[in-house]
């Protein structure tokens, strides 16, 4: 039987988060010292991560592989350990950040 994290699609998608996640990591303190361009570029990042995140969360959702389904516990335990609800449902965390980045890109398109 096929393990969840066998297909080479999900280690692709998975590589490719972590990358994403080093580079928003490595320059968010940096974000209010940022010019507009730099700081719109990293907004989209942000949206391409959390886009990709979504998409992972999903799968392992329908996945019946139990290794999917325990990361997916870890993720929940882990945003319960940043202060969410113990029942937070991760599709409200997912549509929250996204409006979070929203508004950072408003304020970002705003600005002169």
């Amino acid at each position: 039987m096929s393990s969840f994290f066998d297909s080479e699609l999900v280690r692709k998608e998975m590589t490719e988060i972590q990358e994403l996640q080093e580079e928003v990591y490595g320059s968010v303190f940096n974000f209010p010292q940022m010019d507009r361009e730099e700081q719109a570029d990293h907004i989209e990042i942000l949206i391409e991560l959390l886009d990709k995140q979504r998409v992972l969360y999903t799968r392992m959702s329908l996945s019946d592989d139990p290794a999917a389904k325990k990361m997916k516990e870890n993720i929940q335990q882990s945003a319960v350990m940043m202060g969410m609800p113990k029942d937070v449902d991760m599709g409200n965390v997912f549509n929250n950040m996204e409006k979070m980045i929203d508004i950072m890109k408003q304020q970002v398109d705003n600005s002169s």
